[in-house]
């Protein structure tokens, strides 16, 4: 519990201060720049994938995670409005792109307008779980992410089962996440490919 935050503390001050990893929520005042980063990615992996759709032949996969249609609120908005309310530590939205990496490797599932929210209130559920202190139960997540407490509950076992329960992430993972973020936020390349962040012994953790 609290493992990354407190790891995160002795490695890269400076970077994880502007992102406002460093030290607990109350040390951090306003809104920390991960979020801003990984709504800007996401938005941007959104975009690419439906753009890919669109010109090629290639079907959606469609999960428990897709809605009949997109929500009224944008990437960022959502993001903002778990931060808000759910009151987990800024270093759980990092662990939710790792996870949901790891569950679109294992999915072949494509981000997209229809599935990247419930993805994302799932995954920063599973995260606070795992690494904080304290948390929520499903019922109040569920308020929060806009969605009923029994679909929650369906989403984060299917997730889970996805992942077969492996939530572990090295600290190198997550400095390199971290990084990934800044990189392609800022104007990279965006193609989610877990296994070009992943190290060899992260690899072999997840086999």
């Amino acid at each position: 519990m609290g493992t990354v935050t407190i790891e995160t503390d002795s490695l890269c001050s400076k970077e994880y201060a502007a992102l406002g990893l460093k030290g607990s929520r109350k040390d951090n005042i306003g809104k920390p720049g991960v979020l801003s980063l990984l709504s800007t990615f996401l938005e941007r992996s959104v975009q690419k994938n439906e753009r890919t759709m669109e010109t090629s032949d290639t079907k959606d996969v469609i999960t428990i995670f897709h809605g009949l249609c997109a929500p009224s609120l944008s990437i960022e908005q959502y993001i903002d409005r778990i931060f808000k309310y759910s009151c987990c530590s800024p270093s759980c939205f990092v662990i939710a792109n790792i996870y949901m990496d790891r569950f679109m490797q294992r999915t072949n599932l494509s981000l997209n307008s229809l599935n990247i929210h419930r993805l994302l209130i799932t995954s920063v559920m599973v995260a606070a779980k795992f690494i904080d202190d304290a948390f929520f139960n499903n019922a109040y997540y569920a308020r929060v992410g806009g969605v009923s407490t029994a679909e929650l509950n369906k989403l984060e076992m299917k997730f889970l089962f996805s992942l077969d329960f492996r939530l572990h992430v090295s600290v190198q993972t997550f400095r390199k996440y971290c990084a990934l973020l800044k990189q392609e936020a800022a104007g990279g390349p965006v193609e989610r490919s877990i296994t070009r962040v992943w190290s060899g012994r992260e690899l072999a953790e997840q086999s």
